[in-house]
């Protein structure tokens, strides 16, 4: 079915809709780079208190909780929160975005990574502001693929044809709703370039971690038949591919 470029993607059952994606999540999403996170604590005083909100399988949540970071990682979906690899300064904890259930004031950094998109945005802005410490930081992060490198704009182009153009696809950033806030302010935006190394089950299940990705029937035969055709095409003497993001990170600070 065609959603129209209207609908609103908190509309679309965020929280269940990756239910059966955790093990391919898990697998192949990619990670964010080492200089991404970086700019996200670069000065905050240590020991430093994060909420990641909508945080999946704990991807960003542990990379955050490497840099001594301690993190309540709040996700709405119980296959999900199975499916993370466990850390000792990650708490996993079921929420949603607009009711985290955090204490008031409480936290020094509240990070999305991939995620703002799936959120109504006005009472998740509000809540962020609730639970973040006075002048605490805010950092929304999304891996955009790169519509420059030609296997990374061919394999959108494969998704975009078997979820026939889900909404989701052209409005992947989100940001305009951080930019109008008046509960945040200093937003600034950074971006990084990062690759993602994939073999040809790699690349299957990269598409395969996309929510509005077909599991079955012609279009996902269609699909896996295309991405076959496109590892092909692309895959070096040591049988990868790279798909290339350009990492986007826009910081803001509670008012």
């Amino acid at each position: 079915m065609s959603e129209t470029d209207t609908t609103l993607l908190h509309t679309l059952n965020p929280l269940d809709r990756f239910s059966d994606r955790a093990e391919a999540y898990v697998k192949y999403r990619p990670s964010y780079p080492a200089a991404a996170i970086d700019t996200i604590i670069e000065g905050l005083y240590s020991p430093v208190v994060a909420a990641d909100i909508g945080a999946g399988t704990g991807i960003s949540s542990r990379l955050l909780a490497e840099r001594g970071v301690r993190v309540i990682a709040i996700e709405p979906n119980a296959a999900m929160r199975e499916a993370a690899e466990p850390h000792p300064l990650v708490e996993l904890r079921e929420g949603t975005a607009e009711f985290t259930q955090i204490a008031d004031n409480s936290v020094d950094l509240v990070t999305c990574f991939q995620a703002f998109h799936w959120f109504n945005p006005e009472p998740t802005l509000l809540e962020f502001h609730r639970i973040l410490k006075p002048s605490g930081r805010l950092a929304v992060v999304w891996n955009n693929r790169d519509q420059e490198d030609a296997l990374t704009a061919e394999y959108s182009r494969i998704v975009r044809q078997a979820s026939n153009n889900h909404p989701a696809e052209s409005r992947m950033q989100s940001v305009e709703p951080l930019l109008a806030t008046p509960h945040f302010t200093n937003i600034r935006e950074y971006t990084f370039i990062y690759r993602q190394e994939l073999d040809l089950s790699g690349l299957i299940g990269r598409a395969m971690s996309v929510s509005y990705f077909p599991r079955a029937g012609a279009a996902y035969e269609q699909a896996i038949a295309h991405l076959q055709d496109l590892y092909q095409q692309f895959s070096n003497e040591q049988g990868f591919v790279y798909m290339v993001y350009r990492t986007s990170v826009h910081l803001g600070e509670a008012v």
